[in-house]
């Protein structure tokens, strides 16, 4: 075994869908790359029970629990221990059960697996880093407007990319399974399929043709199983490859055979298991109407699966990954200009912020998955002048929590709308009704990131950018805050005199601001 070899470690994502519960078991080395040993599916019918009854039945939810013991075992031959890194999570079909929470304590019981039941958000945010795969592996398609989409069971998601950044996304209800129920409780004949099909796609697709920026052609990427099923019938090299690119009307030409045919042929003809072969009609039409509208004359299919996304996340260690860091970033820049925001402050407050955040990181065992909510909500946290200056801060809360960021839950815009309340004026107390119903845990977020936001807005008090890159020195009793080049820093100690007191209260040091060599400016400047 080489040294290497030895710092991998196996992991296994597990995702419980609306057909099927799969699992993927791989080795993850110490940079974080991803070698998939196994991928294994089991038919459910978990999206039929919710989708239908608005509940899991006790019948399934026994299903559930011995496939994920049988999986278990698959997870013992590997020598992945109780103690290894296991993702398990449940989307849209456990989810939108009534009784979901039931279902994840019955998992818990009987497996000891702790069931991650995941929002849209957070199902979009995996869903892109799977994505990053599909760039990587074609590079071309960074040039491009992409709209890559996502058929499940029970959501479909949606993303359009151009020039490699994310510039839409969002889910919409439009789920194969969802769509096989409307078919069926209309008791459709074979031969109105198509055309019941095609009114109840196109409808939600011309919802998503509004809703979409503006766009000329497209490259459509088709990520689910029932595009994978389709491009092993139809390319040849599909088995060698990790995505193959086809002519969008040799596509249509295949799906058009099978979307007519009930699911009995189509088990029989091409050995589907039942519960993806009445779902495989409803997916493919759903990406020729998307193809259609979009103007797609290619679409690309990668082998990359949502669980792609999972295994990224339990390679970043929990972290969130700077590809997704950066195009939360930019979004919330957008969201910034959406409200007339001074870039220039916000973009300086946000770069002081994270200067300090990670100078106090270690000896205040910070959540490094915080330092980008700090940044966040200092971008931000000056956009409710837009309403008014007057308590501009709490328009700043209101502007934000009624605003979505890709990828963040609305427990994390929550988060980020209270850190940019608390940028001046008023302490956070339980007074406040936003800020009482917190937890502890979350309440000491709050008040560490604010305390570092109303810092770093003290230091830019003028909004021209006097301070940039200060050195920071954390000691026992005090932070140093060491500024070369300054001529005079009288206006920025009287604002930390005003702002530095809930950093005292919660880090427990006195702020110290400090001239440091007088030529650097000069030198920088050229002058």
């Amino acid at each position: 075994m080489t040294e290497t070899e030895g710092r991998k470690r196996p992991a296994a994502v597990i995702d419980i869908g609306a057909t099927a519960i799969r699992m993927d078991v791989a080795e993850i080395d110490e940079t974080g790359g991803i070698r998939r040993l196994e991928s294994l599916r089991k038919p459910v019918a978990l999206g039929k029970d919710t989708f239908t009854k608005g509940r899991i039945e006790h019948e399934t939810i026994n299903r559930c629990i011995e496939i994920l013991k049988g999986f278990q075992s698959i997870l013992k031959e590997y020598g992945i221990k109780p103690d290894s890194p296991v993702l398990a999570v449940a989307t849209s079909s456990v989810r939108e059960a009534r009784n979901s929470d039931n279902f994840r304590d019955r998992v818990a019981v009987a497996t000891g697996i702790d069931l991650k039941i995941i929002d849209e958000s957070e199902q979009s945010r995996l869903t892109f880093m799977a994505a990053q795969d599909v760039l990587e592996k074609k590079p071309e398609l960074v040039r491009a407007d992409v709209l890559l989409a996502e058929v499940g069971g029970g959501i479909t998601e949606i993303f359009l990319l151009q020039k490699g950044h994310l510039r839409y996304s969002k889910p919409y209800q439009l789920g194969t399974l969802r769509m096989r129920e409307t078919l069926e409780t209309r008791l459709s004949p074979s031969e109105r399929i198509k055309r019941i099909l095609g009114q109840h796609i196109g409808r939600t697709v011309e919802t998503i043709k509004r809703d979409v920026p503006p766009v000329d052609d497209t490259v459509l990427v088709a990520m689910s199983g029932d595009a994978q099923f389709a491009a092993s019938q139809i390319a040849a090299d599909w088995p060698d490859k990790p995505l193959v690119t086809l002519d969008f009307k040799d596509f249509c030409a295949f799906a058009d055979k099978i979307i007519p045919l009930p699911a009995e042929r189509l088990v029989k003809r091409f050995k589907l298991p039942f519960e993806q072969a009445e779902t495989l009609g409803p997916g493919l039409f759903a990406y020729i109407i998307l193809g259609r509208t979009f103007k797609s004359e290619t679409v690309v299919i990668p082998k990359t699966t949502f669980r792609d996304g999972l295994l990224r996340e339990l390679a970043s260690r929990t972290s969130w990954t700077d590809a997704f860091s950066e195009e939360v970033i930019r979004q919330a820049v957008e969201l910034g200009r959406k409200y007339d925001f001074d870039e220039k402050h916000a973009l300086n407050v946000a770069d002081l912020s994270v200067l300090l955040f990670r100078a106090l990181k270690r000896e205040f065992h910070l959540d490094p998955r915080h330092e980008l909510l700090l940044r966040l909500a200092a971008l931000l946290h000056d956009i409710g002048a837009f309403i008014s200056d007057r308590s501009h801060h709490k328009h700043s809360m209101y502007l934000i929590r009624n605003s979505s960021i890709f990828g963040l839950s609305r427990e994390d815009m929550d988060i980020i709308s209270l850190i940019a309340r608390y940028h001046r004026r008023a302490l956070p107390s339980a007074a406040h009704p936003e800020y009482a119903p917190l937890d502890r845990d979350k309440r000491i977020t709050v008040s560490k990131k604010a305390a570092i936001l109303r810092v770093a807005d003290a230091l830019d008090r003028n909004h021209l950018q006097q301070i940039t890159s200060p050195s920071v020195a954390v000691g026992k009793d005090e932070i140093v805050i060491t500024v070369d080049g300054a001529e005079d820093l009288t206006l920025e100690r009287l604002a930390l005199k005003e702002k530095g007191p809930l950093f005292e209260e919660v880090y427990g040091m006195k702020i110290v601001l400090r001239e440091g060599r007088k030529d650097r400016g000069e030198r920088l400047d050229g002058t």
